[in-house]
């Protein structure tokens, strides 16, 4: 499951992003999702179901309230942008998206969470041979994550959707992210590397000029990871390790 595989201990810089390549997180965020949308849905009389499906081509790599912009549209459903301070109970694109987040604060701080195993061992590699890394992620909740699986310390620079709310950066798939991302860390994106498991974020690294695109299949499937611009693709990032079978 591996092809053009680069050697990221070369890169002059390596860009990840969270959700899905360094921690497990994306499960917690797809059934935080599941149970909003399925009360939501319900409530406004919809009878096409929310799937894993959805989750993959509406809200996977997204912004949050991008996210339920784009899942709504895809009902048919317009109701008010609102403000991010909105309530969770409110109806609005911001509503919507901070319910969602209230479920996914509770089940992380329930459960808590740890690197996948492959990931970490990547992560120590790369820092023993002093590669430079960042995190580019979508979620505002990167950097509690990050903490409270205990890897924060291996990344130089974190673009979040903290922010990219504050600087006005477009939502994956555009490139402003990772391109924000290979800016802040001192890197030339056609010299660095981005690991990214959303069909949003592939794309979002191949348009700001990335080198390489490494695509990690958790679930969008190689296929479609390779048509958004992903160069490479595995299944594990322990496949990145020197020796490793490529």
């Amino acid at each position: 499951m591996s092809d053009l595989l680069p050697d990221l201990h070369r890169a002059t810089g390596v860009l990840f992003d969270l959700d899905g390549v360094l921690t497990p997180t994306a499960e917690v965020h797809m059934r935080a999702w599941q149970h909003v949308f399925d009360d939501v849905l319900a409530q406004w009389g919809v009878t096409e179901p929310y799937t894993d499906a959805d989750y993959f081509a509406y809200v996977d790599g997204k912004k949050r309230y991008d996210g339920v912009a784009s899942l709504l549209r895809s009902r048919n459903i317009e109701i008010p942008w609102g403000q991010v301070d909105d309530p969770p109970e409110a109806e609005t694109i911001c509503g919507v998206g901070n319910r969602k987040n209230a479920a996914f604060a509770a089940a992380l701080r329930s459960e808590g969470i740890a690197p996948y195993p492959g990931s970490l061992a990547l992560l120590e590699s790369l820092k023993a041979a002093s590669v430079p890394m960042g995190v580019v992620s979508s979620s505002k909740n990167a950097e509690e994550v990050l903490g409270s699986a205990g890897i924060r310390d291996f990344f130089g620079i974190v673009v979040d959707g903290v922010v990219a709310e504050r600087d006005h950066l477009a939502s994956k798939p555009a490139p402003d992210m990772f391109r924000e991302g290979a800016r802040m860390l001192g890197v030339d994106p056609s010299d660095a590397v981005a690991v990214e498991d959303a069909v949003a974020g592939v794309a979002s690294a191949a348009s700001a000029g990335y080198a390489s695109v490494i695509g990690v299949d958790r679930g969008a499937g190689p296929d479609a990871l390779r048509e958004a611009g992903a160069t490479g693709i595995v299944d594990d990032l322990a496949r990145l390790l020197p020796g490793a079978e490529r």
